[in-house]
Parts: C-alpha cells; structure tokens; sequence
C-alpha cells in the first residue's frame, strides 16, 4: 500500500531537482554570456541601489516614497495615489505620472504593479544585469521557483511517508520499509537544497553577488542629487529595506497591499 505514496514522492523529488539543477546551468551559461563592464561603469543612485535590494517593486516604492516627501504626489493610507504635480521632474516620475492617467488619481496597489513592469524600471535592471550588477529577472524568477519546488518536493515527501504509516498501519512489520524507501526522496530533496545555498542560492537575488558587494559599499554612502540630509538618509534606507524604513506610519500604510 505505502508504495503508491512513494512513487509520487519520488516522482517530484526527481523532477524538481533535476529543474533546479538544469536553472543553475542556464544561470552559470548566461553569466559566462554577458561579459559584464566593470562596477565602476555603472552609476548606482537611489534608483539603482533599490533595484539591487529589492528588485523593480522597490523601484517602484521608492519613486513613490520620493515624489511623495516632494509634494507631487499624495498617497493616501486608504489606497488612492493622487498626482498633486504633474510635472515629472525625470522619466521615471514622469512614466508614474503617465501611469496613474489622465483623471490623476488611481489605485496605488495597480500603480506599484503597472509600473513594476513598465520599461523605464526593467531598464534600470537591464542595465545592471548587463554591468554584472543583477541577477537577469527571468533568471531570478526561475531560481526562485525552482528552489520552491525542492522545498514543495521535499514537504510532499515527508506528508507522503505520514500518510502511509497513518493508512498502511504498523501490524505487518512495513514501517520500518517505509522509511526506509521515504529516506530515498528526502535525502534527494534535502541534500539539493543543501548545496543549492551554495551554488544556486545567489541567482535568488536581485542583486549578483558582485552586486551585493556594492550593495555593501553603498550602504554607508551619502546618495547624489538630493539636498536635505534627513531626506537623503530616508530615501537610502527606503532603497535598501524598502518602506519598512519609513517612520511616518501613515505613508507605510499607503504603501501597505490593499484589498478591494
């Protein structure tokens, strides 16, 4: 009886580490590709510190955060961003501005998630990618589903082996079999994610682990173009940890996912 819940556990352990496995190749493949430019090639404002913390959504959240302490637009904790200024003082502020539309005033859960996907915030990430700066977000977005799959894989396998103590019983002397064959999937599933900390774990970043050298570097570093200290050492931590950093709790409320 428990050999029907081991063939599905071991089927999805296979086939999950075999994806996670063929990911971390295509990965290795794309970054041998891309010939990276050297760091210093590469200028790295708010913008781009954000994007290698948190990738476009933090982008996002920062462009908000900003044009918001400079009154051109209002977030309001209720959900609804308005354009108090439409007058973009760049592109990506004036891409916001376009992005909210002609009647100013929009949603702010479908601006964070048009804008995330607008070409004015992939571009940023392109360009780091191309800098050896990110991981490529195709690249990142695969990673991260694979590595879930090992984990769902080795989750399944575990409820698999309860599930057939629990229907196959202890009378017949086969738990011990049981487990014995269960141990097959969960030291597969588990060992992968063991060296995938290693070799897989920094293509689930946004930032390549060159990038997180800079990250590291930046961090302490005052940011260019902006004027007040205050909101200089704001914006940096909004870049870095993302609107948790804010203090005005009305504003991480703006910025808190909103149903409807």
């Amino acid at each position: 009886m428990w050999l029907l819940f081991l063939i599905p556990a071991c089927a999805a352990a296979v086939l999950s580490c075999i994806r996670l496995v063929r990911t971390a190749a295509t990965a290795d493949t794309l970054a041998e590709q891309e010939g990276p430019r050297p760091p210093e090639a590469v200028g790295i404002g708010l913008y781009e510190t954000a994007y290698l913390a948190g990738g476009p959504d933090r982008v996002v959240e920062l462009a908000l955060v900003l044009m918001a302490s400079r009154g051109r637009l209002h977030l309001a904790h209720t959900g609804w961003t308005t354009v108090v200024d439409p007058r973009g003082r760049s592109r990506l502020e004036r891409a916001v501005v376009a992005t909210v539309g002609p009647e100013g005033q929009c949603r702010t859960d479908e601006l964070r998630r048009a804008m995330a996907a607008h070409p004015t915030v992939l571009e940023i990430g392109s360009r780091l990618s191309l800098a050896g700066l990110a991981t490529p977000a195709a690249v990142q977005r695969h990673t991260v589903l694979a590595v879930r799959q090992v984990r769902q894989a080795l989750l399944l396998s575990v409820l698999l082996l309860v599930a057939a103590l629990v229907v196959g019983g202890f009378a017949d002397g086969s738990a011990s079999a049981a487990l014995a064959w269960f141990s097959l999937p969960v030291v597969l599933t588990s060992g992968t994610l063991l060296m995938a900390r290693v070799d897989v774990y920094p293509y689930t970043r946004w930032a390549s682990p060159v990038g997180q050298e800079v990250l590291r570097e930046v961090r302490p570093q005052r940011q260019h173009g902006l004027t007040d200290d205050d909101e200089r050492e704001l914006l940096t931590a909004v870049a870095m940890l993302g609107s948790a950093a804010l203090p005005d709790a009305r504003l991480r409320a703006a910025l808190r996912p909103h149903r409807h």
